[in-house]
């Protein structure tokens, strides 16, 4: 238990740290086209995103799958700028937007699990159990991304209640902001 305990908050500290802003940009962009009332579905979004980083872990931890840190530390915001491009181009059309999500999440939750794939296959290549370590690490990010989401679409009902603020701005400004912080912590990590 001592094992999966440990885990599991390095998972939750991946997604809630202050070193952890492109995961956090992520989730707010991925779910910038939600409300509090599509709650369920951003369970679903966020546990896609998961099965991606998962595999990818697995993958790395087994030795199946290495791609070099720099080339994933600047693919990471990549993801981040597409999903926010996606986003303000589709912005009047968020149902449609919905859909898309769920394959930008698994896909790019591929991607942003190469980013600490390095680090964990270290850790638990030295444990006996890794299946524990893996398993408490991805409920600990889970967890992690369900605070997050839980606070972005509070604080999204609140703001919206309090300043009549249209969905299709909310999703505009939201995105706008991710775009220009992905795309400069994209060209700060261009790998040649």
């Amino acid at each position: 238990m001592n094992d999966f305990t440990f885990y599991l908050k390095m998972g939750w500290e991946h997604i809630i740290s202050k070193d952890a802003l492109d995961h956090q940009l992520f989730i707010l962009v991925l779910i910038a086209v939600y409300t509090l009332q599509d709650f369920k579905k951003v369970l679903i979004l966020v546990t896609a995103f998961t099965i991606g980083h998962s595999l990818t872990l697995a993958l790395s931890v087994f030795d199946i799958l290495r791609v070099p840190s720099d080339w994933v530390e600047f693919l990471i915001p990549c993801t981040i700028a597409i999903t926010a491009l996606i986003n303000i181009f589709g912005k009047n059309n968020p149902k449609k937007q919905m859909k898309l999500n769920y394959s930008l999440a698994l896909f790019f939750g591929l991607i942003h699990g190469m980013g600490f794939a390095n680090s964990i296959r270290m850790m638990l290549a030295k444990e006996q159990s890794i299946g524990i370590g893996l398993l408490g690490f991805n409920v600990g990010l889970e967890l992690g991304q369900i605070v997050v989401v839980l606070v972005v679409l509070i604080l999204l009902f609140i703001l919206t209640a309090m300043t009549k603020l249209k969905r299709e701005n909310w999703i505009m400004f939201v995105s706008s902001g991710v775009f220009a912080l992905s795309l400069q912590m994209a060209l700060e990590r261009i790998p040649f």
